[in-house]
Parts: structure tokens; sequence; C-alpha cells
């Protein structure tokens, strides 16, 4: 029953992937740089099982290191099969630190989630989250988006799935709208597949996401409104892809 929730994605990456982020704070014609994130993928052994680590490293840089630092860390784990159990989400911003664990479990076609959300000090959550759909945290969404079958898709179909965040269970839709090209410069464009995420919360806005057109699908760009301008993330470099970063275009300089 497990397997309805295991998500086909695995042709998709070799352990050892690494992908490292830029992200900025898009403000009018402002754009300065927020800090960097870095994406990787590793095996592991989750309770004495073979399993999949996938991590996410965010850190603050520039003058947002002095205004407001921030180093989060998200742990994913997934069983060879892609099946996720687990996550932990650890943040710590300017001395404020929260801890969001959510444990998965699988059965008679619904997915559960046990979320405990603590401080040092205090819990402050502890709810079971029961759903019928694909059901991950925000990091492990990231993996469903490169497991779609962007061949046999069409402009305007849409991918329900649900996220857990704290006691909530958001519902959220990839919606396809098509090729797109990403410019980074005059000499560098990225060929990619375009989404809008709908996120269906008062607490969110809507979000735009391209990954790579290629077999590796990894995320090339992500946008996100915020009550005072945009979050942008682009993509930076990478190492141990599966396949070649063929959607990358470089144009020599005339």
């Amino acid at each position: 029953m497990a397997g309805a929730q295991t998500i086909p994605v695995k042709e998709r990456f070799n352990a050892g992937e690494e992908v490292q982020y830029e992200l900025y704070f898009k403000w009018g014609i402002l754009m300065p740089r927020a800090g960097q994130a870095t994406l990787s993928i590793k095996d592991t052994r989750y309770e004495d099982n073979p399993a999949y680590h996938y991590n996410l490293l965010f850190r603050t840089s520039g003058m947002f290191e002095k205004i407001f630092s921030m180093r989060d860390t998200i742990d994913c784990y997934f069983t060879p099969e892609m099946l996720l159990l687990r996550s932990e989400k650890r943040v710590n911003e300017n001395d404020y630190y929260l801890i969001d664990d959510l444990k998965f479990s699988y059965s008679t076609g619904k997915t559960s989630a046990h979320s405990h959300r603590y401080t040092p000090s205090r819990t402050k959550i502890d709810t079971m989250i029961v759903s019928e759909q694909y059901m991950f945290d925000m990091l492990g969404a990231t993996m469903y988006l490169r497991s779609l079958d962007w061949d046999n898709m069409k402009q305007g179909d849409e991918f329900p799935f649900h996220v857990v965040i704290g006691r909530d269970r958001i519902n959220i839709s990839f919606r396809y709208t098509g090729q797109q090209i990403v410019e980074r410069n005059e000499t560098l464009k990225y060929r990619t597949r375009h989404f809008y995420i709908d996120i269906f919360d008062d607490a969110f806005t809507q979000s735009k996401a391209a990954a790579g057109d290629d077999e590796n699908h990894i995320p090339v760009k992500i946008r996100a409104k915020l009550k005072i301008g945009a979050a942008e993330v682009y993509y930076k470099s990478s190492k141990g892809l599966r396949y070649p970063l063929t959607s990358r275009v470089e144009i020599p300089r005339r």
C-alpha cells in the first residue's frame, strides 16, 4: 500500500549529487544577493535500513547576514524506492532555535505524518496529519517535481499534493505552463520546463519554478512573491549529476 506514495524519481539522480544555488532578494530595481543554499543526496542508513539522505543547507550572506542571519537545515530520509520516511528541519535565525520533526507512515491508502515542533525549552506542536494524496515536507516536494514525466504532459496539466507545515496540511499543485528560456546573462541561458506552484493557503503566495529541460530535472530558478518584493533562487553549479546538464546553453562572446 505504501507503493502508492513512492515517486518515480530514482532515474533522475545519483547518490553523491550536489547542487549549489544563490538566493536574491528583488525589490524594485534592486536585487542584492541574500544567501546561498546547497542541495545534496547521499546513501545512508535510517533505522538500520538502506536509505537516501536528501539535505538542504541554507545561510544568509552579504548585508542580510548582518541584518538577520539565518542557518536553516532540512534533512529528508527516503527509502531506496523513494518513499519519504522523515523530515527534520532545524531553524537558527538570529539565535532563535526551532525544530520541525515530521515522521511519515503509510497504511490503507493513506499517508500519516506525526508533526512535532519544538524549541530547546518546550513543545509547540505535537499532532498527526493524514492525507489520501501525495504528502511531503517542503523539501521532499522538490523531488516530486523532478519525478514528473515531462514528455507526456501538456500545458495546463496539474499535479496536486499536500505539504505538512506545523499543524497544517497545505494544498499545493504544480501547474505546467510549457517550455521557457531562463537567461542568466548575455552568454548563459537554460532551457527549462516552467511550472506555477499554486498554494491554496492565505499565508502563502503563488510561486514559480523552472527546472532544466534534460534528464536531471533539477530546479534552475524558483521565484516566490513576498509581502515586500520577491525571493529568487538561481542554479549556480553542480557535481555528481547522473546525466550531462544539456539544458545549459553557453553563447560565445562576439
